[in-house]
C-alpha cells in the first residue's frame, strides 16, 4: 500500500478531477461525455520530425515495424527497468490534461490510445499529448466490440480513426490497440496491419480503473503486478485514476522504473 502524502502537485491534479466532479465519468470502455475545460500548458516537445502535418506543425510518427517481436505485443524487454503507461483516450478533457500534466512533471511519457469520435470531439488534444512527448494511437473510431465486427465494418473502426489521426497529426499514430478486448482476433490483427500498423498493442497489467474501484485500489493493481517491461491498461476520464497516478509514479520512481512510450519500451 503507497502512503499518498499531499503536496501543491496533488492538489493541483485534485483540482482538475474536481471540475467533473459529481458528473457521470466517461472513458475507454464507456460512453464520452464532453466539456470544455482549463488547459494545462505543454511540455516541450522531445520528437524531431523533418516532415510537417497539414497543420504546419511536426507531424507525429508513423508506425514502426519491430522485427522479432510478435504481431501482438504485451510487454516489452523484462531486462531493463522500463514500463510503459497506456490511456484509453476517451473522456473529459480537464482529466486527459491533467492527467498529462502529473505524468510530464515526474518526467513521465506515455502511450494515448484515442478514439476516432473523442479526437473528432476534442481535436486540439491529438496535438497536446504529442507536443507533451507521449505516443499516440488509433483505438478505433467508435470504440466498439471490434472483435465481434463483420470485416467491413472493423475496417470501417480502424481506418476511420486513422484517418482523423493522420488529418490532425500527419501520421495514422504509432499504434493500434482492439476496442473493447485485450487482444485482437486474427481478423483485427489482419486489418490492423493493412491500415499501416504492423503490430497490436495489448498490456501484461490491467489497473481496472475503469471500475472505478477507488485510488488505493487503481494503484495496489497497478504495482502488485508490475515489473520490467510491463505495459499497463488506465483510462481517461476516472476520477480514481486521476487520483491515483501521483502515487503510482512516485513508487516506479522509488522502485526505479522508468515510464516511457510504448516505442521506447519496444524499441
Amino acid at each position: 500500500m503507497v502512503r499518498v502524502t499531499p503536496s501543491d502537485r496533488r492538489s493541483a491534479l485534485r483540482a482538475g478531477a474536481g471540475l467533473v466532479a459529481g458528473g457521470a465519468f466517461a472513458a475507454g470502455c464507456s460512453p464520452a461525455v464532453s466539456s470544455s475545460g482549463a488547459a494545462v500548458r505543454p511540455a516541450a516537445d522531445s520528437r524531431s520530425a523533418a516532415s510537417r502535418s497539414p497543420a504546419g506543425t511536426a507531424a507525429a510518427p508513423a508506425p514502426r515495424a519491430f522485427p522479432g517481436q510478435p504481431a501482438q505485443i504485451t510487454h516489452g524487454p523484462r531486462g531493463r527497468p522500463r514500463v510503459a503507461l497506456t490511456f484509453h483516450g476517451q473522456g473529459e478533457p480537464a482529466m486527459a490534461r491533467a492527467l498529462l500534466g502529473e505524468a510530464e512533471r515526474h518526467g513521465a511519457r506515455v502511450t494515448v490510445l484515442a478514439v476516432g469520435t473523442w479526437l473528432d470531439e476534442h481535436p486540439d488534444l491529438a496535438r497536446r499529448v504529442l507536443d507533451g512527448g507521449h505516443d499516440l494511437g488509433n483505438h478505433t473510431q467508435r470504440h466498439l466490440d471490434v472483435n465481434a465486427m463483420s470485416e467491413a465494418e472493423a475496417t470501417a473502426e480502424i481506418t476511420g480513426c486513422a484517418q482523423r489521426l493522420r488529418r490532425l497529426t500527419g501520421s495514422v499514430g504509432t499504434w493500434f490497440r482492439p476496442s473493447r478486448a485485450a487482444r485482437a482476433s486474427p481478423l483485427v490483427v489482419a486489418l490492423a496491419r493493412r491500415a499501416g500498423y504492423p503490430h497490436v498493442l495489448s498490456y501484461d497489467v490491467d489497473s481496472l480503473d475503469f471500475t472505478s474501484p477507488g485510488a488505493p485500489a487503481v494503484t495496489r493493481n497497478v504495482l502488485d503486478k508490475i515489473r520490467d517491461g510491463s505495459v499497463v491498461s488506465l483510462h481517461f476520464g476516472y476520477a480514481d485514476t486521476v487520483a491515483a497516478l501521483p502515487a503510482l509514479l512516485d513508487e516506479l520512481d522509488r522502485r526505479g522504473l522508468r515510464a516511457v512510450t510504448a516505442t521506447e519500451l519496444i524499441g
